[in-house]
Protein backbone atom coordinates (compact mmCIF):
# COMPACT_ATOMS: atom_id res chain seq x y z
CA UNK A 1 0.00 0.00 0.00
CA UNK A 2 1.76 3.13 -1.24
CA UNK A 3 -1.10 5.61 -1.63
CA UNK A 4 -4.26 6.57 0.23
CA UNK A 5 -7.31 8.80 -0.09
CA UNK A 6 -7.17 11.49 2.58
CA UNK A 7 -10.17 13.59 1.57
CA UNK A 8 -13.02 13.73 -0.90
CA UNK A 9 -16.07 15.58 -2.10
CA UNK A 10 -19.15 14.45 -4.00
CA UNK A 11 -21.68 16.89 -5.39
CA UNK A 12 -25.23 15.55 -5.79
CA UNK A 13 -25.68 14.10 -9.28
CA UNK A 14 -28.62 15.18 -11.41
CA UNK A 15 -29.79 17.87 -13.78
CA UNK A 16 -28.10 21.12 -12.78
CA UNK A 17 -29.26 23.80 -15.18
CA UNK A 18 -27.41 26.61 -13.43
CA UNK A 19 -24.05 24.82 -13.28
CA UNK A 20 -21.22 24.66 -15.80
CA UNK A 21 -18.24 22.35 -16.10
CA UNK A 22 -16.20 25.11 -14.47
CA UNK A 23 -18.55 25.72 -11.55
CA UNK A 24 -18.85 21.98 -10.84
CA UNK A 25 -15.05 21.62 -10.85
CA UNK A 26 -14.58 24.60 -8.53
CA UNK A 27 -17.17 23.39 -6.00
CA UNK A 28 -15.82 19.82 -5.93
CA UNK A 29 -12.22 21.01 -5.65
CA UNK A 30 -12.75 23.38 -2.74
CA UNK A 31 -14.90 20.88 -0.85
CA UNK A 32 -12.28 18.11 -1.24
CA UNK A 33 -9.43 20.35 -0.05
CA UNK A 34 -11.47 21.36 2.97
CA UNK A 35 -12.39 17.75 3.74
CA UNK A 36 -8.72 16.72 3.54
CA UNK A 37 -7.73 19.59 5.81
CA UNK A 38 -5.10 20.95 3.44
CA UNK A 39 -4.46 24.19 1.60
CA UNK A 40 -4.39 24.50 -2.18
CA UNK A 41 -0.67 25.27 -1.92
CA UNK A 42 -0.10 21.76 -0.48
CA UNK A 43 -1.17 20.12 -3.76
CA UNK A 44 1.70 18.93 -5.93
CA UNK A 45 -0.27 17.87 -9.01
CA UNK A 46 -3.78 18.03 -10.46
CA UNK A 47 -5.46 15.36 -12.60
CA UNK A 48 -8.87 16.05 -14.16
CA UNK A 49 -11.10 13.28 -15.46
CA UNK A 50 -13.37 14.75 -18.16
CA UNK A 51 -14.75 12.73 -21.08
CA UNK A 52 -16.61 15.57 -22.89
CA UNK A 53 -16.81 14.14 -26.48
CA UNK A 54 -18.97 17.12 -27.39
CA UNK A 55 -20.96 17.59 -24.17
CA UNK A 56 -19.16 20.82 -23.28
CA UNK A 57 -18.27 23.66 -25.69
CA UNK A 58 -15.35 24.45 -23.37
CA UNK A 59 -12.53 22.02 -24.00
CA UNK A 60 -8.93 22.09 -22.66
CA UNK A 61 -10.47 21.84 -19.19
CA UNK A 62 -7.52 20.72 -17.02
CA UNK A 63 -6.60 24.34 -16.23
CA UNK A 64 -10.15 25.08 -15.04
CA UNK A 65 -9.27 23.42 -11.73
CA UNK A 66 -7.01 26.43 -11.06
CA UNK A 67 -10.15 28.59 -10.99
CA UNK A 68 -10.90 27.12 -7.56
CA UNK A 69 -7.98 28.79 -5.81
CA UNK A 70 -5.15 31.08 -6.96
CA UNK A 71 -2.68 28.94 -5.00
CA UNK A 72 -3.22 26.19 -7.57
CA UNK A 73 -1.59 28.38 -10.21
CA UNK A 74 1.51 26.84 -11.79
CA UNK A 75 0.72 23.35 -10.47
CA UNK A 76 0.99 20.60 -13.13
CA UNK A 77 -2.54 19.90 -14.38
CA UNK A 78 -3.50 17.21 -16.88
CA UNK A 79 -6.79 16.01 -18.30
CA UNK A 80 -7.24 12.23 -18.55
CA UNK A 81 -9.83 10.41 -20.66
CA UNK A 82 -10.74 6.74 -21.09
CA UNK A 83 -14.45 6.70 -21.94
CA UNK A 84 -16.73 5.83 -19.00
CA UNK A 85 -13.66 4.80 -16.96
CA UNK A 86 -12.22 8.32 -17.23
CA UNK A 87 -12.50 8.96 -13.47
CA UNK A 88 -10.58 5.81 -12.56
CA UNK A 89 -7.99 6.56 -15.23
CA UNK A 90 -7.39 9.92 -13.53
CA UNK A 91 -7.01 8.18 -10.17
CA UNK A 92 -4.49 5.73 -11.62
CA UNK A 93 -2.46 8.62 -13.01
CA UNK A 94 -2.36 10.19 -9.56
CA UNK A 95 -1.16 6.92 -8.03
CA UNK A 96 1.58 6.62 -10.67
CA UNK A 97 2.86 10.12 -9.94
CA UNK A 98 3.02 9.39 -6.22
CA UNK A 99 4.64 5.99 -6.76
CA UNK A 100 7.25 7.66 -9.00
CA UNK A 101 7.87 10.19 -6.22
CA UNK A 102 7.01 13.05 -8.55
CA UNK A 103 4.26 14.14 -6.17
CA UNK A 104 3.31 13.73 -2.54
CA UNK A 105 -0.28 15.00 -2.71
CA UNK A 106 -2.41 14.84 -5.88
CA UNK A 107 -5.85 16.36 -6.40
CA UNK A 108 -8.11 14.28 -8.66
CA UNK A 109 -11.35 15.80 -9.98
CA UNK A 110 -13.94 14.06 -12.16
CA UNK A 111 -16.63 16.05 -13.95
CA UNK A 112 -19.25 15.93 -16.68
CA UNK A 113 -22.09 18.26 -17.72
CA UNK A 114 -24.42 16.23 -19.94
CA UNK A 115 -28.03 17.28 -19.50
CA UNK A 116 -27.87 20.50 -21.52
CA UNK A 117 -27.10 18.43 -24.64
CA UNK A 118 -30.06 17.33 -26.82
CA UNK A 119 -31.01 13.67 -26.54
CA UNK A 120 -29.95 12.53 -30.01
CA UNK A 121 -26.62 14.31 -29.62
CA UNK A 122 -26.06 12.59 -26.26
CA UNK A 123 -26.45 9.26 -28.03
CA UNK A 124 -23.98 10.22 -30.75
CA UNK A 125 -21.46 11.51 -28.21
CA UNK A 126 -21.56 8.31 -26.17
CA UNK A 127 -21.36 6.11 -29.26
CA UNK A 128 -17.94 7.62 -29.96
CA UNK A 129 -16.71 5.27 -27.23
CA UNK A 130 -17.51 2.32 -29.52
CA UNK A 131 -15.69 1.08 -32.63
CA UNK A 132 -17.43 3.34 -35.13
CA UNK A 133 -16.18 1.44 -38.16
CA UNK A 134 -18.33 -1.55 -37.16
CA UNK A 135 -20.68 -0.29 -34.46
CA UNK A 136 -21.33 3.32 -35.42
CA UNK A 137 -24.65 2.58 -37.11
CA UNK A 138 -26.20 0.70 -34.21
CA UNK A 139 -29.65 2.12 -33.56
CA UNK A 140 -30.08 3.54 -30.07
CA UNK A 141 -26.45 4.45 -29.45
CA UNK A 142 -24.79 2.70 -26.51
CA UNK A 143 -28.15 1.44 -25.30
CA UNK A 144 -28.38 -0.28 -28.68
CA UNK A 145 -24.98 -1.91 -28.17
CA UNK A 146 -25.90 -3.23 -24.74
CA UNK A 147 -29.31 -4.21 -26.07
CA UNK A 148 -27.49 -6.45 -28.54
CA UNK A 149 -25.36 -7.85 -25.71
CA UNK A 150 -28.48 -8.53 -23.65
CA UNK A 151 -30.21 -10.18 -26.61
CA UNK A 152 -27.22 -12.44 -27.22
CA UNK A 153 -27.03 -13.32 -23.52
CA UNK A 154 -30.74 -14.17 -23.46
CA UNK A 155 -30.33 -16.36 -26.53
CA UNK A 156 -27.45 -18.28 -24.95
CA UNK A 157 -28.57 -18.47 -21.33
CA UNK A 158 -32.33 -17.91 -21.43
CA UNK A 159 -34.59 -14.94 -20.74
CA UNK A 160 -33.11 -12.93 -17.88
CA UNK A 161 -35.79 -10.24 -17.68
CA UNK A 162 -36.66 -11.15 -14.08
CA UNK A 163 -33.01 -10.87 -12.99
CA UNK A 164 -32.49 -7.54 -14.77
CA UNK A 165 -35.60 -6.11 -13.10
CA UNK A 166 -34.34 -7.28 -9.71
CA UNK A 167 -30.99 -5.56 -10.32
CA UNK A 168 -32.76 -2.35 -11.32
CA UNK A 169 -35.13 -2.43 -8.34
CA UNK A 170 -32.24 -3.23 -5.93
CA UNK A 171 -30.23 -0.26 -7.11
CA UNK A 172 -33.20 2.09 -7.07
CA UNK A 173 -34.08 0.94 -3.54
CA UNK A 174 -30.51 1.72 -2.45
CA UNK A 175 -30.44 5.02 -4.31
CA UNK A 176 -33.61 6.13 -2.52
CA UNK A 177 -31.52 6.39 0.68
CA UNK A 178 -28.55 8.15 -0.94
CA UNK A 179 -28.82 11.96 -0.80
CA UNK A 180 -26.15 12.19 -3.53
CA UNK A 181 -28.19 10.13 -6.01
CA UNK A 182 -29.93 11.62 -9.01
CA UNK A 183 -32.99 9.40 -8.60
CA UNK A 184 -34.00 8.93 -4.97
CA UNK A 185 -37.07 6.80 -5.56
CA UNK A 186 -37.69 3.12 -4.85
CA UNK A 187 -39.37 2.05 -8.08
CA UNK A 188 -40.07 -1.51 -6.96
CA UNK A 189 -39.64 -4.78 -8.80
CA UNK A 190 -43.03 -4.78 -10.55
CA UNK A 191 -42.48 -1.38 -12.17
CA UNK A 192 -39.00 -2.38 -13.35
CA UNK A 193 -40.22 -5.74 -14.66
CA UNK A 194 -43.23 -4.59 -16.66
CA UNK A 195 -43.22 -2.66 -19.90
CA UNK A 196 -45.33 0.47 -19.56
CA UNK A 197 -45.73 3.97 -20.95
CA UNK A 198 -43.29 5.16 -18.27
CA UNK A 199 -40.98 2.18 -18.72
CA UNK A 200 -40.86 1.36 -22.44
CA UNK A 201 -38.40 -0.89 -24.20
CA UNK A 202 -35.36 1.12 -25.28
CA UNK A 203 -33.17 -1.40 -27.11
CA UNK A 204 -33.59 -5.15 -27.47
CA UNK A 205 -34.82 -6.56 -24.16
CA UNK A 206 -33.65 -3.48 -22.21
CA UNK A 207 -36.27 -1.14 -20.82
CA UNK A 208 -35.79 2.39 -19.54
CA UNK A 209 -35.22 1.06 -16.01
CA UNK A 210 -32.32 -1.03 -17.35
CA UNK A 211 -30.38 2.08 -18.40
CA UNK A 212 -28.26 4.45 -16.31
CA UNK A 213 -29.09 8.13 -16.12
CA UNK A 214 -27.80 11.08 -18.10
CA UNK A 215 -26.27 13.29 -15.43
CA UNK A 216 -24.39 16.40 -14.43
CA UNK A 217 -21.97 16.07 -11.57
CA UNK A 218 -18.50 16.22 -10.09
CA UNK A 219 -16.51 14.43 -7.42
CA UNK A 220 -12.96 14.91 -6.19
CA UNK A 221 -10.33 13.01 -4.19
CA UNK A 222 -7.17 14.11 -2.44
CA UNK A 223 -4.63 11.28 -2.70
CA UNK A 224 -1.34 11.16 -0.81
CA UNK A 225 1.52 8.78 -0.16
CA UNK A 226 0.83 6.55 2.84
CA UNK A 227 3.41 8.20 5.10
CA UNK A 228 1.80 11.59 4.54
CA UNK A 229 -1.69 10.12 4.80
CA UNK A 230 -1.09 8.59 8.22
CA UNK A 231 -0.35 12.06 9.59
CA UNK A 232 -3.69 13.39 8.31
CA UNK A 233 -7.31 13.14 9.47
CA UNK A 234 -8.09 9.88 7.69
CA UNK A 235 -6.43 7.41 5.34
CA UNK A 236 -8.23 5.03 2.96
CA UNK A 237 -5.45 3.03 1.35
CA UNK A 238 -5.33 1.60 -2.14
CA UNK A 239 -4.49 -1.97 -1.23
CA UNK A 240 -4.21 -2.74 -4.94
CA UNK A 241 -5.25 -1.41 -8.35
CA UNK A 242 -5.44 -2.98 -11.81
CA UNK A 243 -6.06 -1.70 -15.34
CA UNK A 244 -6.74 -4.05 -18.24
CA UNK A 245 -7.44 -2.70 -21.74
CA UNK A 246 -9.19 -4.94 -24.27
CA UNK A 247 -9.86 -4.68 -28.01
CA UNK A 248 -12.23 -1.88 -28.98
CA UNK A 249 -14.20 -3.83 -31.65
CA UNK A 250 -16.71 -6.20 -30.09
CA UNK A 251 -16.14 -8.50 -33.08
CA UNK A 252 -12.67 -9.35 -31.77
CA UNK A 253 -13.87 -10.88 -28.49
CA UNK A 254 -16.65 -12.87 -26.86
CA UNK A 255 -18.68 -9.93 -25.66
CA UNK A 256 -20.67 -12.08 -23.20
CA UNK A 257 -17.60 -12.91 -21.14
CA UNK A 258 -16.20 -9.46 -20.26
CA UNK A 259 -12.71 -10.98 -20.30
CA UNK A 260 -11.01 -7.67 -19.47
CA UNK A 261 -13.23 -7.24 -16.43
CA UNK A 262 -12.46 -10.78 -15.27
CA UNK A 263 -8.71 -10.28 -15.67
CA UNK A 264 -8.80 -6.94 -13.85
CA UNK A 265 -10.56 -8.61 -10.90
CA UNK A 266 -8.08 -11.50 -10.90
CA UNK A 267 -5.14 -9.11 -10.87
CA UNK A 268 -6.46 -6.74 -8.21
CA UNK A 269 -7.46 -9.55 -5.83
CA UNK A 270 -4.16 -11.37 -6.33
CA UNK A 271 -2.12 -8.23 -5.71
CA UNK A 272 -4.15 -7.49 -2.58
CA UNK A 273 -3.63 -11.06 -1.35
CA UNK A 274 -7.33 -11.65 -0.82
CA UNK A 275 -10.28 -13.46 -2.38
CA UNK A 276 -13.65 -12.10 -3.45
CA UNK A 277 -15.15 -13.51 -0.23
CA UNK A 278 -12.96 -11.13 1.81
CA UNK A 279 -14.66 -8.04 0.36
CA UNK A 280 -17.27 -6.22 2.44
CA UNK A 281 -19.01 -4.78 -0.63
CA UNK A 282 -18.51 -3.90 -4.30
CA UNK A 283 -19.30 -0.79 -6.33
CA UNK A 284 -19.52 -1.93 -9.94
CA UNK A 285 -20.25 -0.35 -13.29
CA UNK A 286 -23.97 -0.85 -13.95
CA UNK A 287 -24.27 1.40 -16.98
CA UNK A 288 -26.97 -1.11 -17.95
CA UNK A 289 -28.44 -3.88 -15.80
CA UNK A 290 -27.08 -6.51 -18.19
CA UNK A 291 -23.58 -5.17 -17.45
CA UNK A 292 -24.01 -5.73 -13.70
CA UNK A 293 -25.35 -9.24 -14.39
CA UNK A 294 -22.34 -10.20 -16.52
CA UNK A 295 -19.98 -8.54 -14.03
CA UNK A 296 -21.24 -10.93 -11.31
CA UNK A 297 -19.79 -13.68 -13.47
CA UNK A 298 -16.61 -11.82 -14.44
CA UNK A 299 -15.73 -11.03 -10.82
CA UNK A 300 -16.10 -14.73 -9.97
CA UNK A 301 -19.19 -14.48 -7.79
CA UNK A 302 -20.98 -17.07 -9.95
CA UNK A 303 -20.00 -19.25 -12.94
CA UNK A 304 -20.56 -18.10 -16.52
CA UNK A 305 -24.22 -17.95 -17.46
CA UNK A 306 -25.41 -18.01 -13.82
CA UNK A 307 -25.40 -14.29 -13.06
CA UNK A 308 -29.12 -14.39 -12.29
CA UNK A 309 -28.47 -16.63 -9.29
CA UNK A 310 -26.58 -13.88 -7.45
CA UNK A 311 -29.49 -11.44 -7.64
CA UNK A 312 -32.34 -13.96 -7.43
CA UNK A 313 -30.94 -15.44 -4.21
CA UNK A 314 -30.28 -12.03 -2.68
CA UNK A 315 -26.47 -12.31 -2.58
CA UNK A 316 -25.94 -8.76 -3.86
CA UNK A 317 -28.53 -7.08 -1.64
CA UNK A 318 -27.43 -5.11 1.43
CA UNK A 319 -27.08 -7.79 4.08
CA UNK A 320 -26.37 -10.44 1.45
CA UNK A 321 -23.20 -12.39 0.73
CA UNK A 322 -21.62 -9.51 -1.25
CA UNK A 323 -23.59 -6.25 -1.41
CA UNK A 324 -23.23 -4.65 -4.83
CA UNK A 325 -23.96 -0.96 -5.52
CA UNK A 326 -25.25 -0.01 -2.09
CA UNK A 327 -24.96 3.60 -3.32
CA UNK A 328 -27.58 2.96 -5.99
CA UNK A 329 -24.90 2.52 -8.63
CA UNK A 330 -24.90 4.33 -11.94
CA UNK A 331 -28.49 3.15 -12.30
CA UNK A 332 -29.86 5.41 -9.56
CA UNK A 333 -26.92 7.61 -8.52
CA UNK A 334 -26.36 8.78 -12.09
CA UNK A 335 -23.56 8.52 -14.64
CA UNK A 336 -21.81 11.82 -15.42
CA UNK A 337 -19.09 10.13 -17.46
CA UNK A 338 -15.90 11.81 -16.24
CA UNK A 339 -17.06 11.86 -12.62
CA UNK A 340 -18.23 8.25 -12.35
CA UNK A 341 -14.97 6.52 -11.38
CA UNK A 342 -14.13 9.23 -8.85
CA UNK A 343 -17.65 8.94 -7.42
CA UNK A 344 -17.30 5.17 -7.01
CA UNK A 345 -14.12 5.62 -4.98
CA UNK A 346 -15.62 8.46 -2.92
CA UNK A 347 -18.76 6.54 -1.90
CA UNK A 348 -16.61 3.48 -1.13
CA UNK A 349 -14.42 5.61 1.14
CA UNK A 350 -17.56 6.89 2.85
CA UNK A 351 -18.68 3.29 3.44
CA UNK A 352 -15.32 2.36 4.96
CA UNK A 353 -15.56 5.37 7.29
CA UNK A 354 -19.14 4.52 8.28
CA UNK A 355 -20.48 7.74 6.78
CA UNK A 356 -23.29 6.50 4.51
CA UNK A 357 -26.93 6.86 5.61
CA UNK A 358 -28.04 3.99 7.88
CA UNK A 359 -30.19 2.06 5.37
CA UNK A 360 -27.29 1.76 2.91
CA UNK A 361 -24.34 1.62 5.32
CA UNK A 362 -22.61 -1.76 5.12
CA UNK A 363 -22.10 -3.07 8.65
CA UNK A 364 -18.45 -3.38 9.72
CA UNK A 365 -17.21 -2.54 6.21
CA UNK A 366 -13.48 -3.27 5.99
CA UNK A 367 -12.53 -3.94 2.35
CA UNK A 368 -14.11 -2.32 -0.71
CA UNK A 369 -13.96 -3.62 -4.27
CA UNK A 370 -14.52 -1.19 -7.15
CA UNK A 371 -14.91 -1.90 -10.85
CA UNK A 372 -15.22 0.94 -13.38
CA UNK A 373 -15.59 0.16 -17.08
CA UNK A 374 -15.05 2.21 -20.23
CA UNK A 375 -16.95 1.19 -23.35
CA UNK A 376 -18.31 -2.35 -23.62
CA UNK A 377 -15.72 -3.89 -21.25
CA UNK A 378 -12.84 -2.20 -23.10
CA UNK A 379 -11.18 -0.09 -20.38
CA UNK A 380 -11.35 -2.13 -17.17
CA UNK A 381 -10.22 -0.60 -13.85
CA UNK A 382 -10.40 -2.32 -10.47
CA UNK A 383 -9.42 -1.12 -6.99
CA UNK A 384 -9.34 -2.58 -3.49
CA UNK A 385 -9.67 0.01 -0.71
CA UNK A 386 -8.94 -0.47 2.99
CA UNK A 387 -9.20 2.04 5.79
CA UNK A 388 -5.89 2.32 7.69
CA UNK A 389 -6.72 5.42 9.76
Amino acid sequence: MSTAIVGWSHLPFGKHENETVESLIVKATNAALEHAGIEAADVDEIVLGHFNAGFSPQDFTAALVLQANPDLRFKPATRIENACATGSAAIHQAIKSIDARKARIVLVVGVEKMTSTPGLEIGRNLLRASYLQEEGDVEGGFAGLFGKIAGAYFQKHGDQSDALARIASKNHKNGASNPLAQMQKDLGYDFCRQESEKNPFVAGPLKRTDCSLVSDGAAALVIADVETALAMRRAIAFRSVAHVQDFLPMSRRDILKFDGCALAWQKVLSEAGISLDDLSFVETHDCFTIAELIEYEAMGLVPEGQGARAINEGWTEIGGRLPVNASGGLKAKGHPIGATGVSMHAVSAMQLCGEMPAPIQIKDARLAGIFNMGGAAVANYASILERIK
